[in-house]
């Protein structure tokens, strides 16, 4: 099986609604085609590098995911017609790393800390 790192970019007005649908919806396909989502990490709405239609900002959604390179031909067949999204990136990886969260705010990282 292979390794793939997959992020979608969704428009900054898609409610919180919507991007659990997204979630759902590309989790679904991946699963219909015999992949598996280790991970899925909402980063939320984040600045863009540079304007994308009209768009300042962008919703971030990361998943992990394991099968086969027809996994990801489904993945970005569906998402070049949804007019939800913005960009989809996806790189092929050698291994997870499921530890570090790197878009989690300082408040967060401060109440892990007084958990200990």
């Amino acid at each position: 099986m292979n390794l793939y790192e997959h992020t979608i970019i969704a428009k900054q007005d898609v409610s919180p609604g919507q991007i659990k649908q997204l979630i759902e919806k590309y989790s679904k396909i991946v699963e219909k085609s015999e992949g598996s989502i280790v991970k899925t990490e909402n980063w939320g709405l984040l600045d863009l590098s540079y304007i994308i239609n009209k768009n300042k900002k962008g919703n971030y959604i990361h998943f992990k995911i394991e099968g086969q390179s027809k996994v990801i031909l489904e993945l970005e067949k569906s998402e070049k017609i949804d007019k939800n999204l913005l960009k989809y990136m996806t790189i092929k990886v050698k291994k997870f790393d499921l530890e570090t969260n790197y878009f989690q705010t300082n408040k967060d990282k401060n109440s892990d800390k007084n958990k200990f």
